[in-house]
């Protein structure tokens, strides 16, 4: 089955009529995400690096990283967006991890660094139009990077409703989706696993 962007949101919207709350879908999505990296990659003794931006993409970075830090993996998070724009529920996961900062030491870092799992948090189904030159630099900088590629929901700089690959975008070997596959996922349908989250 194949979800568009706004069947998605009109199934979230549902979801919380029901009583799910936006954190508790971030916090699945989060336990999807760590679920899957766990199956998927051998974690010990690897650093994981989540590049984050301010929307709920973002926010579900942050969840997955506090998850992995707190199963004793190390997680780093390069927050490339705006602190003064973090959706409600990204900003509480930010604020949990700088407050989880405080007692283990520095867990977001000021630049790219080496990593072996990289692990696209930058934008989610929500984006549109163009990519601004810092997340075109972003996207560039993780398709050079050697390590392993993740992209969360979709890979940055894809259209979520097309069924076509634009330029520039994310490289990733894994993509962990939520829910179902998007329309932009098709041509990634071989490397993408689904995560449930309601």
């Amino acid at each position: 089955m194949v979800i568009t962007v706004q069947e998605m949101k009109s199934l979230e919207d549902s979801e919380q009529k029901q009583g799910i709350s936006k954190i508790e879908m971030m916090e699945r999505a989060a336990q999807g995400i760590v679920d899957v990296l766990l199956r998927r990659c051998e974690l010990a003794g690897k650093t994981v690096l989540f590049v984050c931006y301010h929307g709920n993409n973002g926010g579900d970075g942050f969840a997955a990283a506090r998850l992995l830090l707190e199963k004793g993996y190390v997680a780093k998070v390069l927050f490339i967006g705006d602190a003064a724009r973090l959706k409600a529920e990204a900003k509480i996961n930010f604020q949990r991890l700088k407050d989880i900062e405080k007692s283990t030491g520095p867990i977001f870092v000021g630049r790219f660094i080496d990593a072996d799992i990289i692990v696209d948090a930058i934008l989610g189904i929500s984006a549109s139009g163009p990519l601004t030159p810092v997340l075109v630099a972003a996207v560039d900088r993780i398709n050079a990077a050697q390590g392993f590629k993740v992209a969360i929901d979709i890979p940055t700089g894809v259209d979520p409703d097309a069924k076509v690959v634009r330029r520039p975008s994310v490289r990733p070997a894994l993509i962990i989706t939520m829910h179902d596959l998007k329309p932009c996922l098709l041509p990634y349908k071989d490397i993408t696993e689904i995560v449930p989250i309601f």
